[in-house]
């Protein structure tokens, strides 16, 4: 409840700024129970970790406000921004013998910008602070569990509906400031088949086909996933869950009302769930690949973009 009512506080502030073009949205995903496997270096078979098991429940929230916005000749915006989300993960882990995380409480927000350099590149910049923690209760949370993160990507732009980009991305998930890639591209089609690719925040690549103003219906690939910071054996460590997931993905629009709602049913491919210390090496390292097994997947969704 401490979390509810923090969250609501802080969405209603921003609700009463003045912006343009804010967009509120909730997902939540189900992703079915499947055996836990660990995946040895080299060519060797994976092995089946006993009668360990598990499924997961995903629930998120994400709302965002554009504090200003300028078109250029181009119709590409310079803009200033806010950015607030956060998501609650429920692990339901069964017949481990080791201890797993059950639950992880990810909170984000953030500041970006936005702006054209020329007729070809763009610029896209953001910069904010997270919450990864292993619980939903507020009290529990420490300095150690929040992690400052940033990152600047230059955007080519070859044609209106094709751009790829690339830049630097900095976080301090390992103790201290780390510099990681960052890809940037968008491919989109015009009429009534379009083609989706964007890579992100997470992975999204879908081809769609609108059969009318309200209804489009589309085969979408998604990669997304959470991530905890935490003390384990008297060593900090990350929890991560990281998922791929494939399926047929409808989506309806309530007329012009600026709401519209989204499903997906199809297969969690991938969902690696395990533990690595707070270090480069521990990161990379080839003794962590535990990973759930293929299981059925599906979510439910709703948007809502106002104030135009």
């Amino acid at each position: 409840m401490k979390l509810a009512s923090l969250f609501l506080v802080v969405l209603g502030t921003l609700l009463c700024l003045e912006g343009k073009a804010q967009q509120l949205s909730f997902k939540t995903e189900y992703l079915g129970n499947s055996g836990y496997y660990f995946l040895p270096p080299g060519e060797k078979p994976k092995e089946k970790i006993g009668d360990a098991n598990g499924s997961a429940v995903v629930y998120q929230g994400a709302f965002n406000m554009p504090l200003s916005v300028k078109l250029n000749e181009n119709n590409r915006p310079t803009a200033w921004g806010i950015g607030l989300g956060g998501s609650y993960t429920s692990l339901n882990n069964k017949n481990f013998t080791d201890d797993m995380v059950s639950e992880i409480m990810n909170l984000q927000v953030g500041l970006y910008h936005l702006r054209p350099l020329n007729d070809k590149w763009s610029m896209r910049a953001s910069a904010g602070v997270a919450v990864l923690a292993p619980s939903a209760d507020l009290s529990k949370i420490r300095f150690k569990h929040v992690l400052g993160s940033g990152g600047i990507i230059f955007i080519r732009h070859l044609k209106p509906n094709l751009s790829i980009g690339g830049g630097v991305a900095i976080n301090s998930s390992l103790g201290y400031p780390m510099i990681f890639p960052a890809v940037y591209l968008n491919w989109e089609l015009d009429g009534k088949f379009d083609m989706n690719v964007e890579l992100v925040e997470g992975l999204d690549v879908s081809a769609g086909y609108s059969f009318n103003d309200w209804f489009k219906l589309s085969y979408a690939l998604e990669m997304n996933g959470q991530a905890a910071l935490l003390e384990k054996d008297g060593k900090d460590v990350i929890f991560s869950h990281q998922y791929i997931v494939t399926g047929f993905r409808p989506e309806i629009k309530v007329g012009k009302t600026g709401l519209s709602m989204t499903a997906m049913a199809g297969l969690n491919l991938f969902r690696p769930a395990s533990y690595s210390d707070r270090t480069l090496k521990g990161v990379f390292a080839a003794d962590n690949d535990y990973y759930f097994a293929v299981s059925p997947y599906v979510s439910l969704g709703i948007k809502y973009n106002f104030g135009k």
